[in-house]
């Protein structure tokens, strides 16, 4: 069967990898305009790579299938079961002693894009591995109907989704008569890079080794550091930033600051378009997060979308004649309302809550119910601005956040912290005991401080890439790639070649 033309097809896979996060409406926003256009640029490379269209024949379309995946992994009495969506793609696989890459899904749908572009589907050409991929439960279709409600979601958590890699790594074994000979390597990026890495370290008879990508393996619940790499990006002028930028940025919020402490937020609602009156201090913190918004998104995705990067966010912040820094600012914001096509911006706190209260499943919309979920249970990652560092607007509270959890899914915003702790207690945060584990980050992504930044051991590799953004790695090679993006996919790939390299010594 040859595959369908690609504008059917190609849906939103790179999403498992651009997720992470929580932010505002504008944030989610700019992680949607990201993806349409990483879909844009690996269409464009599949396009050239690989003869797809039925008039010149080529690559079949990979297998798509469901699988019977329990509810519960650690319950056996409950019998529940629902239906994990996955594909494999054999095209470039030498059965005998090709390895099996593992493309990990994250907390957003998968289609069958997950097996057929990208870093990994690169290696695989090379190293003629089995490429397969899976569905994260409980996000895209690979959850019940009644799975979003308070009582259901209950099983979702990182543990329960390293068991569901388990029970499928035995499934596909199964189907595809898979040995001892065909080892098996993981990737993911952002939240499933740190599943991708548990996955070694917790199942390491199972996986032979892992890439993980952008993981923010040291889960956190105040998590300041993400809102520091802000300021140093903004003041890097290996991107385009400026000490001037950085202050124009934070004079600029704080002035910002000192209307919305005031009565009358009129004014503010005009500027900025705000879709309706500002009602209260909730609808101003919605206010201030979907403005910071703009500035993280865009060190965050830093050149992942043509024209929206910090040197254009600094040349706007900077330039004196667009008027005072709280002018600029507006600048920026219409500037970021023209290219999403918003004629205003929702800063309603009670549309947040409703949104994220839905527990009618969309498989294709974002999933803010699920990724808030295991945050409140599991993660933390609360990006705030209550520290003199932060050059943006100190409405960005973690009180704020943490009692979300409370009005949404009812949980004590005390426990939140002991979630999280246990988290690092269960995987080691970030000094986890374990090997064959390559960690791939960006030193613009402000997601990498939460990660393994230098070598554990001599197979616990740490690669700090300069001037990049939230894995950029894991997309196909483009003739704008950074050179240092060119050293480090070089690096993986020769770590990966010389991993498997041992492995077939040894087994001889």
């Amino acid at each position: 069967m040859l595959l369908a033309p690609i504008a059917v097809l190609f849906l939103p896979w790179l999403e498992s990898a651009l997720s992470l996060g929580l932010g505002g409406r504008n944030m989610w926003l700019i992680k949607q305009k990201v993806l349409q256009s990483q879909e844009r640029r690996v269409q464009k490379y599949f396009l050239k790579n690989y003869k797809i269209l039925p008039m010149f024949g080529g690559m079949t379309e990979p297998k798509e299938g469901l699988f019977p995946q329990p509810l519960d992994h650690f319950n056996r009495r409950n019998n529940g079961t629902f239906k994990q969506r996955y594909w494999v793609n054999t095209e470039l696989w030498e059965p005998h002693h090709g390895p099996v890459f593992f493309f990990i899904g994250g907390e957003q749908t998968l289609t069958s894009y997950s097996v057929l572009a990208g870093e990994h589907v690169d290696l695989a050409q090379k190293y003629k591995a089995l490429l397969v991929s899976l569905e994260h439960r409980y996000y895209g279709t690979s959850i019940n109907p009644d799975g979003l409600t308070n009582r259901n979601i209950q099983f979702l958590s990182s543990q329960q989704a390293l068991a569901d890699l388990a029970t499928f790594r035995e499934f596909i074994g199964q189907q595809y008569n898979l040995t001892r000979n065909n080892r098996w390597i993981c990737f993911g990026g952002s939240y499933p890079g740190s599943l991708s890495a548990w996955f070694r370290l917790k199942f390491p008879h199972l996986v032979f080794a892992a890439v993980a990508s952008s993981a923010p393996v040291r889960a956190q619940l105040d998590f300041t550091g993400y809102n520091k790499v802000v300021s140093q990006s903004l003041s890097n002028p290996v991107v385009g930033g400026s000490m001037k930028c950085r202050s124009a940025v934070a004079s600029a919020f704080s002035q910002l600051d000192g209307i919305l402490v005031g009565s009358n937020t009129s004014r503010l609602e005009v500027d900025f378009k705000s879709c309706q009156k500002l009602n209260g201090s909730d609808d101003r913190v919605e206010f201030a997060g979907n403005l910071a918004d703009i500035v993280m998104g865009t060190v965050q995705y830093n050149e992942e979308v043509p024209g929206r990067n910090i040197a254009n966010l600094c040349r706007i912040m900077t330039d004196q004649k667009l008027g005072s820094v709280y002018q600029r600012l507006m600048v920026l914001n219409k500037d970021y309302m023209d290219s999403m096509e918003l004629q205003c911006v929702d800063n309603s706190h009670q549309n947040a809550l409703a949104n994220l209260r839905s527990t009618e499943v969309k498989p294709y919309a974002m999933a803010e119910r699920q990724w808030y979920y295991q945050t409140c249970t599991e993660f933390g990652y609360y990006q705030t601005c209550e520290d003199k560092s932060c050059p943006l607007s100190r409405w960005l509270t973690l009180q704020f956040q943490v009692d979300v959890c409370a009005q949404v899914f009812g949980i004590d915003p005390g426990s939140v912290q002991g979630a999280v702790d246990f988290t690092n207690d269960y995987y080691g945060a970030d000094h986890l005991a374990s090997s064959h584990i390559i960690f791939v980050n960006g030193d613009i992504d402000p997601w990498h401080v939460l990660s393994v930044l230098k070598n554990q051991s001599h197979s616990e590799v740490a690669l700090v890439i300069n001037g990049t953004a939230h894995c950029a790695n894991m997309l196909p090679v483009q003739q704008e790639d950074l050179p240092s993006l060119r050293q480090a996919r070089q690096k993986i790939d020769h770590q990966i070649g010389a991993w498997l390299a041992e492995e077939h010594l040894s087994s001889w």
